[in-house]
């Protein structure tokens, strides 16, 4: 179980857990980039996109909403999003 008060607070304690022994230095998009290529057998092509125009917080966001729907992972509540976080 990770937890965190931001989906991006919980995404990078993912990607510190990472089995691949990623550091911090690690980029998110880069890390969603590694973790959606091996969850492309769960997780439909279309829906793997890491887009640029999407700020930290909200891509974040979206990763993990993506986890518990196909089922790699399960998000219990919402996390709370920083105040420049855009609606999906």
């Amino acid at each position: 179980m990770y937890l965190g008060d931001t989906a991006l607070e919980i995404v990078n304690a993912l990607k510190l857990e990472d089995g691949e022994g990623l550091e911090e230095s690690v980029k998110l998009r880069e890390f969603l980039r590694r973790s959606f290529a091996r969850l492309s057998d769960r997780i439909p092509l279309r829906e793997l996109d890491v887009s640029d125009r999407l700020d930290d917080e909200t891509l974040a966001l979206s990763y993990l909403y993506l986890r518990d729907e196909y089922g790699a992972g399960e998000l219990l509540g919402v996390p709370r999003r920083s105040r420049w976080a855009r609606p999906l």
